[in-house]
């Protein structure tokens, strides 16, 4: 039996004091599952973006850390914002705190996020195609990463973004003022979800993948420099 069956299942509860006792216990508390189109986006659409469709098989194999998958998580009424960066191989995550829900808070944020992290590990970034990436152009020029763009309306192209999302809702909650939260408190939440052993990684760490292939990933590249 699928995961998806054992929710159509629950769902399908009449309402009542059982239903509520067994959503509550769901992963993400949803009430229920909504599924339906998505209308049109009216946000202003950028031009010329590099599509996803040309990023190298390296970032769409998810063979190496460095390729990461990025969103913003929205508070109430879209007026706060939390950034999100999920390494696509490791799963390891960064929160990164917002000034708003600008371009220029983006740039900033996600700049002061990459630029601690070794070359390696700033490889690609997928994002949708969201007005907060406007100055895309800005943030690659700074941390060396190549930046592809989602197709509109197509989540499950960054799916494991999506799914973070979906697991930080249980911190950020919607509705909530995410402008009163500072990077120490993001930090130690990604820390909690970053020691959290995953199924996809045998039960490993999100931690313990990423640094783990970042340290291995600069002894080879060292080793290649020797020889040459």
């Amino acid at each position: 039996m699928s995961h998806q069956t054992i929710y159509t299942a629950i769902y399908a509860i009449p309402r009542g004091e059982l239903r509520r006792e067994l959503t509550v216990l769901l992963r993400r508390g949803r009430a229920a599952q909504k599924l339906m189109d998505r209308p049109a986006s009216r946000r202003g659409q950028m031009q010329n973006l590099p599509s996803i469709h040309v990023r190298p098989p390296e970032a769409q194999d998810r063979l190496l850390p460095g390729h990461w998958e990025g969103d913003f998580l929205k508070g109430g009424h879209n007026r706060s914002a939390v950034g999100v960066l999920v390494d696509r191989h490791s799963l390891f995550l960064m929160l990164v705190v917002m000034e708003d829900c600008s371009a220029l808070a983006a740039l900033k944020g996600f700049k002061t996020a990459f630029s601690p992290l070794p070359p390696e590990a700033r490889k690609t970034l997928t994002y949708d195609q969201g007005k907060e990436m406007a100055l895309h152009r800005k943030l690659a020029e700074s941390t060396g990463l190549c930046i592809y763009f989602a197709d509109p309306r197509s989540p499950w192209q960054r799916g494991i973004c999506e799914n973070t999302n979906g697991l930080l809702r249980q911190y950020f909650p919607k509705g909530s003022d995410l402008s009163k939260l500072s990077q120490r408190q993001l930090d130690h939440i990604a820390w909690e979800m970053n020691t959290r052993p995953r199924k996809t990684l045998g039960w490993k760490t999100p931690a313990e993948v990423f640094f783990n292939k970042c340290f291995e990933q600069r002894d080879q590249n060292n080793r290649v420099a020797l020889d040459a």
